[in-house]
């Protein structure tokens, strides 16, 4: 059976942001995004001009792109009405599109991006910045227990990119899951072993949640009694 490919999305905004500082922190932050006017360059890294404050969990080859959907920023801005910077490119997202969200992208879709190819290598995780960014306590927890996060991309080709491009969605690999089941069943006390082993293999799964989800079913094989 032919795999159905998700119809294409507009690219409303392309994002960069440099490293500075959120108010009342004197740890460095990239999370506030600009606007990319023009044809924009992507490489392995990224996109070329956009920076990183701590690369042990922001940047690389397996977050070298982060994708938050418009309707996560309109969902967060009506769960939290007094939250600043609920807007594209606000939590430092690179991408922003209407049409495409954690419920039908799956982890390993590759894309193509004007002459760029991009995949799905894992699910953005919330940290504090998100509050900082926001103004507001609570809104990194109910993006994390939502799974409202965005997704990031690894780059197999890079090339160039413009805002108005489309995001053509070329090709799924066989036995990908959707970034929403992944999620969710992450999100389960006691996941079984089998679901565990089915997100371990996704095809396209960044090596770093590979080791994480085995590290958890070792440990639940060796605790079965456990709470």
């Amino acid at each position: 059976m032919a795999v159905e490919l998700i119809a294409p999305v507009v690219v409303s905004g392309i994002f960069a942001g440099r490293v500075g500082f959120l108010p009342g922190e004197s740890r460095g932050s990239a999370i506030a995004k600009e606007p990319l006017a023009g044809r924009c360059s992507i490489g392995y890294e990224g996109i070329v001009g956009d920076e990183h404050a701590d690369a042990r969990v922001h940047g690389g080859k397996e977050k070298a792109v982060h994708l938050f959907p418009q309707e996560h920023h309109e969902a967060l801005a009506r769960a939290f009405p007094e939250a600043r910077h609920l807007v594209p490119g606000g939590l430092g997202d690179n991408l922003s599109t209407r049409g495409i969200t954690e419920e039908t992208a799956c982890i390993g879709d590759i894309f193509a991006l004007g002459t760029a190819r991009l995949q799905i290598a894992q699910p953005r995780t919330p940290c504090w910045k998100i509050d900082a960014r926001c103004g507001v306590e609570g809104v990194a927890a109910h993006v994390a227990e939502h799974g409202l996060a965005g997704w990031y991309f690894r780059v197999l080709t890079p090339g160039g990119c413009s805002t108005g491009d489309a995001l053509i969605h070329l090709e799924r690999p066989q036995g990908a899951i959707s970034l929403a089941y992944f999620h969710r069943s992450l999100g389960a006390r006691r996941p079984a072993l089998e679901i565990l082993d089915r997100l371990a293999s996704a095809p396209g799964l960044a090596t770093e949640w590979i080791r994480k989800i085995r590290s958890r079913m070792e440990w639940l094989q060796q605790n079965k009694d456990a709470p």
